[in-house]
């Protein structure tokens, strides 16, 4: 089977790193084409041997690209075409057909209750999404909870296969001698009690309500904040106003193959908490890697978590409110001692072998039109 992979960008991000990690485990020949922004993830799929394509698609109108992706398509001679993200979505299940590939999976990494990807779930988002999901064969949804998101927008429920992000454990495996190599690297003075905030510095992210609380707490806490984007002069100045810009971090994009000491498993292993203030999570990767690495874990919206049984994913508690909650809840874990930095069940749970050996599931039906039914893990 010979497949392409259309995303609409690979800055780094979880959609973006979780295409690259998926590839090194799928035993398919896969290709991938980013419509613009091919950032350092590209780089990535690059050193893995991955043939990556830049459409130089200028903006969500750029009719012009179509014609081009068809073209691509068609000289690769795929069996396959899956999309990832909205734009790429639209614009890559139409090529496909164009290109008369039938078998076209799309999956939906960021769909929220009123939000994707940043943008409001406007009506004409909603149309424009359901006229070119219909072109496709089935579209997956990363969590039970996204699952549940599609059917209320109106996506059939045999369509919807739930194919969890996976991630690798052992690279997220605690390496105490990586944590004090980091930590040293980082400038962080010996005793502090480093939280950690995981992903994009938007708004959504809310990363406002851990410098908040940080402002709370006594000085020996410090907050590494592992991610870039548009809000992070905002986040800095938030830093400023609070009196606590000298206990922030910022450590820009960081992917996970990076080299030892700069990459996300050795700056995880540095922290003593991860702190996930997002209300709006379609999976909450940044929670599941940290507990991969034995971090005890607080959140507001994570449904890798929900969608598991009770019980399953010790160390980690849900907080609702704002940084006055975040703040006892950080001086609570911190007060209850370190504990043993392995990685509970519901980690085990989010393999990247097993989230793979379903993917190729959901392929081996689309190449063969025969429909798998929904799947709930």
């Amino acid at each position: 089977m010979k497949a392409l992979h259309v995303i609409t960008g690979l800055g780094v991000g979880g959609a973006e790193q979780q295409l690259r990690l998926m590839l090194r485990h799928l035993p398919v020949h896969c290709d991938v084409v980013t419509l613009t922004n091919p950032g350092s993830v590209a780089d990535g799929l690059a050193e893995d041997g991955v043939q990556v394509i830049h459409l130089g698609m200028t903006g969500n109108r750029d009719l012009s690209a179509l014609p081009r992706l068809v073209k691509i398509i068609r000289a690769g001679g795929y069996d396959l075409v899956h999309t990832h993200l909205y734009r790429a979505c639209v614009y890559g299940r139409i090529a496909a057909r164009l290109a008369g590939v039938k078998a076209v999976v799309a999956t939906e990494h960021s769909l929220g209750d009123s939000q994707m990807e940043g943008r409001a779930l406007s009506a004409g988002v909603r149309a424009l999404y359901l006229a070119s999901e219909r072109l496709g064969s089935a579209t997956v949804a990363v969590s039970p909870t996204v699952a549940d998101r599609l059917r209320r927008w109106g996506v059939p429920a045999p369509r919807i296969e739930v194919v969890p992000n996976g991630i690798d454990l052992d690279r997220f495996r605690f390496d105490p001698v990586l944590r004090e190599r980091t930590r040293r690297r980082l400038g962080l003075p010996e005793g502090a009690y480093v939280v950690g905030g995981v992903g994009r510095l938007t708004a959504g992210k809310r990363f406002d309500v851990l410098i908040r609380a940080l402002a709370e707490l006594p000085s020996d806490y410090w907050l590494l904040l592992v991610g870039g984007g548009a809000e992070e002069s905002i986040l800095r100045r938030a830093a400023q106003q609070a009196g606590v810009a000298d206990r922030v971090l910022f450590t820009g994009e960081r992917p996970t193959g990076g080299f030892p000491g700069a990459d996300l498993p050795s700056l995880t292993a540095a922290m003593d908490a991860l702190a996930s203030p997002c209300a709006e999570e379609a999976f909450g990767l940044a929670v599941v890697e940290a507990l991969a690495a034995g971090l005890p874990v607080l959140y507001v919206s994570c449904p890798a978590l929900e969608d598991l049984p009770p019980g399953a994913a010790l160390g980690a508690r849900r907080v609702q409110g704002g940084a006055e909650s975040f703040a006892r809840a950080l001086a609570r874990v911190r007060a209850e001692g370190p504990r043993p930095r392995t990685a509970p069940e519901a980690a085990l749970h989010y393999c990247i072998t097993r989230s793979a050996a379903q993917l190729m599931d959901v392929y081996a039906a689309a190449v063969s039109c025969t429909p798998l039914g929904v799947s709930s893990s």
